[in-house]
């Protein structure tokens, strides 16, 4: 196993053994649940997780209170959905915009949208020659997905600008940003960039699979999309109530069923949260920020692939990952000529199909580096992408 290659960070990254050893420690020696004891040992546990949370929401430039644990990306992207559609305000939206770089997570509850009949229209961002999102053609929409970096060609979007065009166009649009790829290698402002929404997986900064980030900005304000254990402060027994954060929600037909919702994030938090996967968050973060992957390897990588007769390259050499395609070769079998090397990349339509469609192929194979990675396995994997073009 240790002679493997591993060239699939952006799918996800190796753990560092800061993480592996967190986690054990907590589950070994720390073990219990959040929310829910009044033990030593539970709460040193609430602790950690608040403590994560903090960490978290420096990392972003974010409020404690705006940070919620979701199981990852995908999780954070479906409860957007799920959340707005729940906001007395929400019949009062008709359109949302997306683009061809998008993840299918980001776009793909949009759609379902749509298709039931809950929404009216789709609008799709142009891009420009690169395949960037063009800040300045960016419609006229009651939501916007962006995509802050695509997971096939690995370019940073202007994320502050895409959004400050939209908001010139109509100052009430909601704004979700999908960072999964972006978060490992640059820096998140979520306040500079003005977005009301924003989503990241743990297990693409080197923490463990399962747990997620969803930023919600007006956390207090908006009503909850799921209901359960740990959300709530009172049931029942309320004269009157209203409905909203930290308040009430008020049967009219029963009132026996009135509840009083605990505060942001907690209202977020339905039920057990990944605890293992949140003791690890902390010590990725701290990790990644010292040991972001060395993207001089990409360049290098993009080099050597150049010289390789019928390897065509689809990104750009100063880009965070490097996709490619052979001329005369299936992307599927040449990832699966290069696996049978133990070398592990990825191929495929990277569940971003649009941006494919766009270039006029079925999919790619990715080479992506995490801190771990060497110069010598981006020559051993050049010298077997050179052997199976031949």
């Amino acid at each position: 196993m240790n002679k493997i290659i591993y060239l699939d960070a952006a799918a996800t990254m190796q753990k560092p053994d800061c993480v592996i050893g967190a986690e054990v420690d907590f589950l070994r020696n720390s073990y219990a649940n959040a929310g829910r004891g009044i033990c030593t040992r539970a709460v040193a546990v609430d602790d950690m997780v608040a403590a994560t949370r903090r960490r978290v929401a420096e990392f972003i430039n974010a409020d404690a209170n705006q940070v919620v644990f979701t199981s990852g990306a995908t999780d954070g992207l479906n409860r957007v959905v799920n959340i707005l559609t729940r906001q007395p305000w929400y019949a009062e939206m008709s359109t949302f915009a997306v683009s061809d770089i998008d993840h299918h997570s980001a776009r793909l509850p949009w759609q379902e949208l749509m298709y039931d009949g809950h929404i009216r229209k789709m609008f799709k961002c142009e891009l420009d020659e690169n395949f960037d999102i063009n800040p300045n053609s960016v419609p006229k929409t009651d939501f916007l997905v962006i995509t802050a970096m695509s997971n096939v060609l690995g370019r940073s979007q202007d994320v502050r600008a895409i959004i400050a065009a939209a908001r010139r166009k109509n100052p009430d649009v909601v704004t979700i940003v999908d960072a999964s790829q972006y978060v490992v290698h640059e820096k998140i402002d979520v306040k500079e960039w003005d977005c009301d929404f924003l989503v990241f997986s743990g297990h693409k900064i080197g923490a463990d699979t399962g747990v997620g980030i969803l930023y919600i900005r007006d956390s207090k304000k908006l009503f909850p999309d799921k209901f359960g254990g740990g959300m709530v402060l009172r049931v029942g027994g309320i004269e009157s109530a209203t409905k909203g954060s930290g308040g009430a929600l008020f049967y009219e037909n029963n009132p026996d069923l009135n509840l009083i919702l605990n505060e942001s994030p907690e209202m977020w938090e339905a039920g057990t949260l990944p605890l293992s996967q949140i003791a690890g968050l902390t010590p990725a973060i701290d990790y990644l920020e010292k040991h972001r992957p060395n993207l001089d390897l990409i360049k290098y990588a993009y080099d050597e692939l150049e010289k390789i007769p019928k390897v065509k390259i689809l990104t750009t050499r100063d880009a965070a990952i490097l996709s490619f395609v052979v001329d005369g070769m299936h992307p599927l079998d040449v990832g699966a000529l290069i696996g049978a090397n133990d070398i592990c990349v990825r191929a495929g339509n990277m569940c971003a199909a649009w941006i494919h469609t766009r270039m006029g192929i079925p999919g790619s194979i990715r080479i992506s580096v995490g801190s771990q990675n060497t110069i010598d396995d981006i020559n051993k994997t050049i010298d077997v992408i050179n052997k199976i073009v031949k």
